[in-house]
């Protein structure tokens, strides 16, 4: 399943890339406010439905331009292109999102940066792997030293305040803090110790779901902002190294609505 998951997102990656040199050609749609898809995203994620649905007609499917097709009790979470945004402006941060998951468990990940050639996988029980050799979160345990990565709330600007709030709490405890648009990528980062830690409010599950288990497989934390693991349903994650993710939800906690406390 996971050299499935590889080779759909390979393809898609194939199709982003080939289409780089057309960006102002693009057919381009506004989902909302702040939040566009392109026709490359379609196609990328019809690349990646057409592979894992030929091997495995049975499973279920929640895409993030198609939608929920019914299955079994396996289902693929496929973001075909994460950080559209900055694909459309030439910014080269983005990448594809696969992730499969049986009943309530993430079994396999891949999250492909096309531009870099970079491919983070795991497989749950198996460690995480980039580019076929074994990744690890950092080290580091004091936040004074570490790199936070994190996204704007856009979809949700009732929060933005409240994004404000831990982003100024972490700021000044932190080394420093970037916001690069594409949140796979950001907790793919994570998983190989790039960035020491990572938070945002309102992602979609595509979004979360790969990036998760590369992050617990490679020996680090993923949780939602009540300590749990209901991020896939409550779209709020925070993540980090063993040492420092604790540090992190202490800061972020206090500036916390009830509604988000979980």
């Amino acid at each position: 399943m996971l050299n499935t998951a590889i080779k759909a997102a390979r393809r898609a990656g194939t199709v982003i890339v080939r289409y780089l040199d057309q960006l102002e050609r693009l057919a381009i749609e506004t989902k909302g406010r702040n939040d566009f898809v392109s026709e490359v995203d379609r196609h990328a994620e019809a690349e990646i439905v057409r592979v894992i649905s030929g091997a495995y007609p049975d499973h279920g499917i929640l895409a993030e331009e198609s939608g929920h097709q019914a299955g079994n009790e396996y289902l693929w979470f496929i973001d075909p292109l994460d950080g559209t945004t900055n694909y459309l402006h030439g910014y080269p941060h983005f990448a594809v999102s696969i992730a499969l998951k049986r009943a309530d468990k993430l079994e396999q990940a891949v999250v492909f940066d096309p531009l870099r050639n970079e491919l983070f996988t795991a497989t749950r029980g198996q460690g995480a792997q980039l580019n076929e050799r074994r990744m690890r979160v950092s080290r580091i345990t004091d936040l004074q030293f570490a790199l936070l990565g994190t996204g704007f709330p856009f979809r949700a600007e009732k929060h933005l305040e409240i994004w404000i709030d831990t982003f100024r709490a972490l700021l000044t405890q932190s080394s420093g803090v970037r916001r690069a648009g594409s949140a796979a990528l950001d907790l793919a980062h994570v998983a190989c110790g790039r960035l020491d830690g990572f938070w945002e409010i309102g992602l979609s599950p595509w979004d979360i779901a790969a990036g998760a288990l590369l992050i617990e497989e490679a020996g680090g934390l993923i949780a939602d902002f009540g300590g749990g693991q209901e991020f896939l349903q409550t779209g709020n994650v925070i993540a980090g190294n063993p040492q420092l993710h604790g540090k992190i939800v202490s800061l972020i906690q206090p500036h916390l609505p009830a509604e988000l406390q979980r």
